[in-house]
């Protein structure tokens, strides 16, 4: 217990993102306290009972949230959401000012930091794009690999690198191994395997090759032509009929596909 209390508490610090955020939502206990000071006995009964409701409605959506999330990056980043318009909406009770001061200050957060990506035990491979050619033109010992294309910068890919992390922890072996591909960093491979940049929908994509060929992928490369991208989870990763039907051939018995089958649903 202590020890994760304080590898959250080095994360909080560490992290700018999470820092800034900190910050700013701490910051409203001193204004409150100054505020109380100067305001009318009505406007700070008034201001309490807003207060609470913004609480009680904070804690429903983050319980109703905790039940469906499937990572722990997903939670943060909608609990932080929903702390952000829920301070600004309370922060009108006392001034205008504040709740745009809020306002601009969650804006900034956004535009100068990122919510960083899984940073746990992870069993697949960062790979550069001159490491990923070598595994491609001249092999290597695993028949398959699975390739995550993601960007930093993108919301979508940051719950979806714990799901592709836990994943790599459960199934790598010497028959399949997994790789990350930072776009962010690379981005002149995204041109080379036809996923696109502009298209938010395309990221994370998630391309499975047999003995360096592309046999699978996920989306597809037409899928940009859809209105929404579905939520990546563990169970759609791992749902693709097509890729399940490659992965099938390093199982050694029906037993084993069906065991993975069974942890798909």
């Amino acid at each position: 217990m202590v020890d994760t209390a304080m590898e959250w508490l080095n994360t909080i610090v560490s992290e700018p993102y999470y820092l800034f955020h900190f910050l700013a939502f701490f910051s409203y206990i001193p204004i409150h306290c100054s505020a109380s000071l100067v305001l009318t006995p009505d406007i700070c009964s008034l201001l309490l009972y807003r207060e609470i409701q913004a609480v009680l409605a904070f804690l429903m959506l983050t319980a109703v949230k905790a039940v469906r999330a499937e990572t722990w990056e997903e939670l943060i980043a909608d609990t932080l959401l929903f702390g952000k318009v829920f301070i600004v909406l309370v922060s009108l009770s006392i001034d205008y000012r504040l709740a745009l001061w809020y306002s601009v200050s969650f804006l900034v957060i956004f535009a100068l930091t990122l919510q960083p990506a899984y940073q746990g035990l992870v069993a697949s491979s960062k790979l550069t794009p001159l490491q990923l050619e070598t595994v491609l033109t001249e092999g290597s010992n695993s028949r398959f690999w699975l390739v995550e294309f993601r960007s930093s910068s993108s919301p979508l890919c940051i719950p979806a690198s714990r799901c592709f992390a836990e994943l790599a922890l459960r199934y790598s072996n010497k028959n399949l191994s997994f790789g990350i591909i930072d776009l962010g960093l690379f981005p002149n491979v995204a041109e080379n395997f036809g996923i696109s940049l502009v298209t938010a929908s395309q990221l994370p994509t998630y391309i499975l090759f047999e003995n360096a060929t592309e046999v699978a992928r996920f989306p597809e490369i037409d899928f940009e032509t859809k209105p929404s991208h579905p939520h990546i989870t563990k169970v759609l990763i791992l749902n693709i009929h097509t890729i399940l039907a490659y992965i099938r051939k390093y199982y050694c018995s029906r037993d084993c596909y069906c065991a993975l089958i069974l942890s798909c649903m």
